[in-house]
């Protein structure tokens, strides 16, 4: 089925009901009931016409970045500069929000990790990864943030959410950021030398 300017590839099979799917490779996938006529089927890809683009359009946006990114890992010296940045900046973060929070932390300790951006210890140990100095400050605010508040609430419950809301009453759209663009991020950690 062609559909101006993306193709799209039908599915037939008994479900009773029809979706779209779009595929990582940016192929737009339309699921039908096996009997359905054609012109039903036109008639949904129109109506959705709007949705399709705009999916489309940021997950081709999102492939872009991806490959970006993977273009782009660093160095060990790179990660080696960004580690020393970090044992600078971090430290002085952390100073001045355990105050707000009223909290006190044991060791600070900076990592060049591949999974997480930071974690702490039932003894107040706080860890950060280093490639947190590639993101927005306030993105960086947010997980000393949410590091510290671990120490009133050592869990993700609703007492934690609001913790970390009385410092930073944006928190969620810090923590979108970090979802949407994190793995990005995380995927320079590969170094090339």
């Amino acid at each position: 089925m062609d559909h101006t300017d993306y193709e799209i590839t039908l599915i037939r099979s008994r479900r009773k009901s029809l979706a779209i799917e779009i595929t990582p490779e940016l192929q737009v996938v339309v699921r039908a009931p096996a009997r359905m006529p054609v012109r039903e089927i036109n008639a949904f890809v129109q109506e959705k016409d709007d949705w399709i683009r705009a999916h489309l359009q940021q997950m081709a946006e999102k492939k872009r970045l991806r490959e970006q990114y993977r273009e782009q890992a660093l160095s060990k010296e790179e990660l080696q500069e960004l580690a020393t940045q970090a044992m600078t900046l971090i430290p002085q973060k952390v100073r001045y929000y355990a105050q707000i929070i009223g909290v006190t932390y044991g060791r600070i300790t900076i990592r060049n990790q591949r999974t997480r951006w930071g974690s702490c210890s039932g003894k107040g140990n706080l860890n950060f990864n280093c490639l947190l100095l590639l993101m927005p400050e306030e993105v960086l605010d947010y997980v000393v943030v949410h590091e510290l508040c671990h120490r009133k609430e050592m869990n993700h419950s609703a007492r934690f959410w609001e913790e970390v809301e009385k410092i930073l009453p944006d928190y969620r759209q810090r923590r979108k950021w970090l979802k949407d663009n994190g793995g990005r991020i995380m995927d320079r950690n590969r170094p090339v030398s």
